[in-house]
């Protein structure tokens, strides 16, 4: 009956077994985060902090430039927020690749038959989806402390779309700086040096106008600004927009060019790595 069964079973093509195997690792992950609630609980207290410490001790003093582009300083921080606390949350995948790396968990998948580049696209999935949970907080918090959409619902939906490809982006970049790392703690250390200055001289926090002229340059065209710019401009409406010095339909496209270029680059280098250390 088990052969007649298996004579039976439809072919399946690649595609599907990549996908099958994707949505494998994905539960498994997921399953982690389940198992160990703190890590999701300690990743939203940071941001929960940032926007405490930004919005009621640095609010005064920042408030007023942000008011005379004629936007309230809370709309204004919070886009910037939703993108640095997913920034930071990809940072995991990163470093869960390289505990798994570390304790042979991923050997172990290797002897399994199964596609390789699952154990990546699972590991990027499911923090995409743990940032989706983290985003609802947020949003949440962010009404709290007197945050509100400018725009509608739908352009609001649209941001944070943008955000979370931007997010999805970020974790194949540090999946490679996880895959290159000897262990989790290295993983670690090496992506906050590069995380940091992509967040603090961005326009998430501040007008850029405030910045030193040498720095303008920078700030304004990095990827994590760009990603700012596009979901503050679809939150906050033509005012922001204006702000960032363009539409908000050019900074959307933008955004979107600039995820899509970094998974064009990050997704084969990931699998490249990923091939050569297993």
């Amino acid at each position: 009956m088990a052969l007649a069964e298996l004579t039976t079973q439809p072919h399946r093509s690649r595609l599907y077994w990549m996908a099958a195997d994707a949505i494998t690792i994905t539960k498994r992950n997921l399953l982690n985060y389940v198992r160990i609630p703190q890590s999701l609980v300690f990743s939203t207290i940071q941001p929960v902090m940032f926007v405490l410490l930004f919005r009621y001790v640095f609010g005064g003093a920042i408030g007023s430039e942000t008011s005379r582009l004629g936007i309230t300083y809370v709309n204004y921080l919070m886009p910037g927020i939703f993108i640095q606390t997913i920034a930071f949350g990809s940072v995991q995948t990163g470093v869960g690749l390289a505990e798994d790396l570390q304790k042979g968990i991923i050997e172990r998948f290797h002897a399994l038959p199964m596609t390789r580049s699952a154990v990546l696209a699972g590991r990027t999935i499911a923090d995409l989806i743990r940032n989706i949970v983290v985003i609802i907080i947020m949003v949440i918090v962010g009404f709290l402390v007197g945050f509100r959409i400018g725009t509608n619902l739908g352009e609001f939906l649209a941001g944070i779309g943008i955000a979370l490809l931007f997010a999805y982006a970020l974790s194949w970049f540090f999946a490679l700086i996880g895959l290159a790392a000897p262990n989790s703690e290295t993983a670690q250390v090496m992506a906050f040096p590069l995380l940091f200055p992509l967040t603090f001289a961005s326009s998430a926090f501040v007008p850029v106008q405030t910045m030193p002229s040498w720095l303008r340059g920078f700030a304004n065209h990095q990827p994590l600004s760009v990603a700012v710019n596009a979901t503050r401009s679809l939150m906050d409406g033509p005012i922001a927009a204006h702000a960032a010095g363009s539409s908000t339909g050019a900074l959307a496209i933008t955004a979107i060019i600039w995820c899509v270029g970094l998974l064009i680059i990050m997704v084969p280098l990931s699998v490249n790595i990923y091939r050569r250390r297993v």
